[in-house]
């Protein structure tokens, strides 16, 4: 790795570096990930009890929306890495809920950057998953991860 690359990233720290594209969040998909991970409440498998909720309707899990990060995070940050692997997270905020057929995208402010090895760098960035039509956002959570080169 170039010290000139972990220089560029030092200078976009506080920076936004990425806008993902929208994502609609589908019944389908809310009902695959309760089987998958086994809840099943009824707040999001559930439409006609869910009206009577103060959201309307279903609403997605808040680990599914925090499970499509990757996948949002890999429209809106790209690098010229051989690999990037998670590390981990340090802060996860849930603060709006995610109703059925609403779209979300993510957007990513760098917030830090570290040489780990002469081949990677650690990278913090901030994520808010945005609701789109809603003031708050679903979730913001502070990410880590390892970009390897070489």
């Amino acid at each position: 790795m170039s010290e000139i690359t972990l220089d560029a990233y030092k200078a976009m720290i506080g920076q936004e570096v990425g806008v993902s594209r929208w994502f609609e969040v589908g019944q389908d998909r809310i009902d695959k990930f309760a089987d998958v991970t086994e809840d099943h409440q009824f707040i999001h498998v559930d439409p006609e009890r869910a009206k009577a909720t103060p959201f309307g309707g279903t609403v997605a899990h808040g680990f599914l929306t925090l499970s499509l990060v990757p996948a949002l995070a890999a429209s809106a940050f790209t690098t010229d890495s051989r690999m990037g692997v998670n590390y981990g997270f340090d802060k996860v905020r849930f603060v709006n809920p995610v109703k059925v057929g609403q779209r979300i995208r993510a957007t990513s402010v760098l917030t830090g950057v570290d040489l780990k090895d002469p081949n990677s760098l650690q990278v913090t960035r901030t994520l808010t998953v945005e609701v789109d039509g809603e003031s708050k956002p679903a979730v913001v959570a502070d990410w880590i991860t390892r970009l390897v080169y070489g």
